[in-house]
């Protein structure tokens, strides 16, 4: 099966990207669904799984701590239909689902690792998106019809939690061009160009 990992910088366009993408290839296209399977498999709430990949630290563990005791975790290690989440679980849960995925259709996944969870993957094409901070803002306000202080607001949270996400997967090094197959500056280049230069080296593989 090929695939096409979308790793971006928020705002500059991977949501969009891989829409257009999907429609072209006719690949099934993974965002929030990863979410879902990683519950499931996980046997938790996908609310746990996106405090997971939202928090970090001491908050992580409040906010572990207030859904689950010491007494729950015990009764865990005995019976194993009970669900519990942490990084270390979530992070291995992560990769067994997109290695699932991408086995069973044709795939873009957007965001989440994929670069590094299918780095050897014989077909897949690794993209990254980068734009700067005022492309960023200006693209949330014409494709999702926000204000600038919201969409400025957005970036800088965006950007805090993709920079958490890796630290979770002990990856720091995110915006690295050996990673990907291309690097496309979306200050330079439109939605569409970008879509057309994606397609080109999925159809060469």
């Amino acid at each position: 099966m090929r695939i096409v990992t979308i790793a971006r910088s928020f705002g500059a366009g991977g949501h969009t990207v891989g829409i257009e993408l999907s429609k072209r290839l006719g690949f099934e296209l993974v965002e929030e669904e990863v979410v879902n399977a990683v519950a499931k498999k996980a046997k938790v709430s996908p609310g746990w799984v996106k405090a997971i990949e939202k928090e970090r630290g001491n908050q992580l563990m409040n906010f572990i701590n207030s859904l689950v005791s010491i007494s729950y975790i015990d009764q865990l290690q005995k019976e194993k239909n009970r669900g519990y989440l942490d990084e270390k679980i979530y992070v291995d849960t992560l990769q067994e689902v997109m290695l699932e995925m991408t086995r069973e259709a044709d795939t873009i996944i957007v965001g989440r690792g994929g670069q590094y969870f299918l780095k050897d993957h014989p077909q897949a094409v690794h993209v990254l998106l980068t734009a700067n901070k005022a492309f960023r803002i200006k693209f949330l306000q014409e494709y999702y019809d926000m204000n600038k202080e919201r969409a400025r607001e957005l970036i800088l949270r965006g950007d805090k939690r993709r920079q958490n996400f890796y630290k979770k997967i002990h990856h720091k090094n995110y915006n690295s061009n050996s990673l990907y197959t291309v690097v496309l500056n979306m200050t330079k280049i439109s939605v569409d160009k970008a879509v057309n230069i994606i397609e080109d080296l999925v159809e060469g593989l």
